[in-house]
């Protein structure tokens, strides 16, 4: 074998040690570019190196290796690591409880951040707010000078004169429901022995409605 490719065979044996190593100290799932990232720098391992290393430890059974779509993912075979014991694994147990403990308290406050961030995107900006304040002191403006033509016109009704009004037009409505109310009995007295009908009677005689004319009784006050 020449000096090249014994280099690169004992290059090869350098990283796969470096990743049985890494995968079991680790004990969790890495694709081959998470672990290139993990170790590119501390040990120098080129991507390629790094995907044939798994790939090798793989086909020899050090590691597992499963496939989710195109992407592999590699991982410590559990039956080659050391069992733990009853405290080993109350330790880990409580290291549970502490990292959940974590997790929740994260994700409360990611809760909080994401509805003050809410909160934020709907409020106005500085140079919205500005622009808010001078159109409502437009309108201000406006209707201070509205206000004050209205003060200042000669025009104005008084109390008493729209009282009057009102009064009038009580009076006339009533006049107009009590002649409406005469009209319609007598007419319903001659349609009872009229032999066509309401419509042809109107037509004949000239008759004209209310609603003929889209008119309406204003309601009684």
């Amino acid at each position: 074998m020449s000096r090249g490719r014994e280099g690169a065979a004992a290059g090869g044996g350098a990283a796969a040690a470096v990743l049985l190593r890494y995968l079991r100290e680790q004990n969790r799932p890495y694709s081959a570019q998470d672990a290139f990232g993990n170790l590119q720098r501390e040990h120098g391992l080129g991507k390629a190196a790094v995907v044939k290393a798994l790939e090798q430890l793989a086909q020899q059974g050090h590691i597992r290796e499963k496939a989710y779509g195109k992407q592999k993912i590699y991982f410590a075979d559990q039956e080659q690591l050391p069992a733990a014991g009853d405290a080993e694994l109350r330790g880990l147990d409580g290291d549970i409880a502490v990292l959940s403990a974590k997790v929740q308290a994260l994700q409360q406050s990611c809760r909080r951040m994401e509805a003050e961030l809410k909160e934020l995107n709907g409020s106005m900006t500085t140079p919205e707010m500005a622009r808010e304040i001078e159109e409502l002191k437009k309108e201000c403006t406006s209707y201070a000078e509205k206000l004050e033509r209205i003060k200042s016109a000669t025009n104005h009704v008084t109390p008493e004169e729209k009282e009057k009004v009102c009064n009038e037009q009580k009076l006339y409505c009533k006049e107009w429901r009590r002649r409406k109310r005469m009209a319609t009995e007598l007419l319903d007295a001659i349609l009872e022995g009229y032999p066509k009908s309401k419509k042809q009677f109107f037509e004949e005689v000239g008759i004209e409605t209310d609603e003929d004319h889209n008119v309406t009784l204003p309601a009684a006050m």
